[in-house]
């Protein structure tokens, strides 16, 4: 895991009221700024929070936009839903996988790039999709899914 001193979390720790509720969100500001879920921060999290840490680590694990292990500055997902792969999606993969040196789940050691495949975006009229970071691409292609991470 990486190291991470308490103090550069806290100003997230107390952005919020120290509430259960308040739990999803906390971890989505501790993956914005980390790309990934320290595990001192999760347990800084269960503290405040008053929670079971099983109970933050269950939460954690539930949600695929959270992770335990360091993401990429750049996030590249390739949909791999019905709608896409019926499209391209495997060959777009496999274009990706050459091009960045990774297969699906890895980051590279430089921390630049991260690989996923997901089930379904939800935008099977514009399939073939990759989304990088938050903005989504249609009809993609092997060749121009290189051009966009």
């Amino acid at each position: 895991m990486t190291s991470v001193a308490p103090a550069s979390f806290e100003d997230i720790l107390s952005s919020r009221p120290p509430e259960a509720r308040h739990l999803l969100a906390l971890l989505q500001a501790l993956q914005a700024r980390y790309r990934h879920l320290p595990e001192p921060a999760l347990r800084a999290v269960a503290e405040r929070l008053s929670l079971p840490l099983a109970r933050v680590f269950a939460v954690a694990g539930f949600y695929r936009a959270l992770s335990f292990k360091p993401k990429g500055a750049t996030t590249i997902q390739v949909c791999c839903g019905t709608a896409c792969h019926l499209k391209g999606a495997p060959a777009i993969v496999e274009s990706l996988e050459q091009h960045l040196s990774l297969k699906l789940g890895e980051t590279d050691p430089e921390g630049r790039h991260t690989l996923e495949g997901v089930n379904c975006l939800g935008a099977c009229a514009l399939a073939p999709v990759v989304v990088v970071d938050d903005r989504v691409y249609g009809r993609q292609t092997a060749e121009t899914a290189r051009t966009l991470g």
